[in-house]
């Protein structure tokens, strides 16, 4: 009987019992596909990272990213959790990490306080901003719980958005409604059904902007049919809401941060902190990082 030693760690949060909890298997060697799907499905977090030997020595691991349901070819709590717990494992201080993952390669800057310990993060996307399908929004609307009115369409529509795997953006017109928002699991299943290129990953990604600062920006995330009723603090989807607002702002080299809540309705309050920004040539690259509490520790016999 092989044992596999797992850590758990609180992702986008310095709270422990905040944040985005994640799994992390170490040294996954000799776990197969269908055992790393037993054992997110075990775990039953939003995602379970298992980590392997680079296929290339250059880089610092092969990461694969789990949810209950199904592998993912990038996610970011995944990638900020499983860097924090790598960094302090290490002996040296790496100040970068390099990942392969489905989606491509994902570059990791640790985050460390003034005694050199890792606190976090930044994960930089493995694509730059791609858009895809608009959705009606009404149709959005079903989904989420509201009315056609709470979602702001003056800036963009319900779109498509990804820097390595797509989520559904749609902008409220308040915090208000975004606390309101609830997911009708039938309206989601209908709607994945209509789009059948979304279906595999049918995720709908909801903000409200700070009417006193439009660089704070709050967030929820939906996604019934992948087994994510509702995500605490998803990196992706955040980083890709960052590359999508950059992408909309005037001019052409533009870099704008943002500070970002998500998590507040679930009672696991996360603080993400995404960056993304523009050139003259058309790219939108984004980052996304934040802090990491570190909470359990054990090993599963298979």
């Amino acid at each position: 009987m092989a044992a596999y030693e797992f850590v758990t760690v609180d992702v986008f949060t310095d709270q422990r019992f905040g944040g985005n909890p994640l799994a992390v298997f170490p040294d996954a060697r000799g776990l197969s596909d269908a055992h790393m799907q037993a054992l997110a499905r075990e775990f039953n977090l939003s995602e379970t990272a298992f980590v392997l030997p680079p296929t290339d020595p250059a880089n610092t691991a092969r990461v694969r990213i789990f949810t209950p349901l199904r592998e993912l070819p990038f996610a970011g709590h995944p990638n900020v959790g499983t860097a924090f717990v790598l960094a302090r494992a290490a002996a040296d201080r790496a100040e970068t990490m390099t990942f392969e993952e489905g989606a491509g390669l994902v570059p990791v800057t640790i985050l460390r306080g003034v005694d050199g310990q890792a606190t976090g993060a930044e994960v930089e996307a493995p694509h730059s901003l791609s858009l895809g399908e608009g959705l009606p929004t009404e149709l959005l609307a079903n989904c989420v719980g509201l009315d056609p009115s709470d979602i702001r369409t003056e800036a963009h529509h319900p779109l498509v958005a990804s820097v390595g795997i797509g989520f559904i953006i749609a902008e409220l017109a308040s915090r208000e409604a975004l606390a309101r928002a609830h997911p009708d699991t039938a309206a989601f299943g209908e709607a994945a059904g209509r789009f059948p290129e979304l279906a595999a990953h049918f995720a709908v990604h909801l903000y409200a902007r700070d009417p006193d600062d439009p660089a704070r920006l709050a967030t929820r995330m939906f996604a019934p049919p992948t087994g994510i009723i509702e995500d605490p603090a998803t990196g992706s989807a955040n980083a890709a809401l960052a590359a999508l607002l950059v992408s909309l702002a005037p001019g052409e080299d533009v870099r704008l941060a943002f500070d970002i809540t998500q998590g507040v309705e679930m009672g696991r309050p996360s603080r993400l902190l995404a960056e993304a920004s523009k050139t003259a040539e058309g790219a939108v690259l984004a980052r996304i990082g934040g802090d990491c509490v570190p909470v359990m520790r054990g090993v599963v016999e298979l």
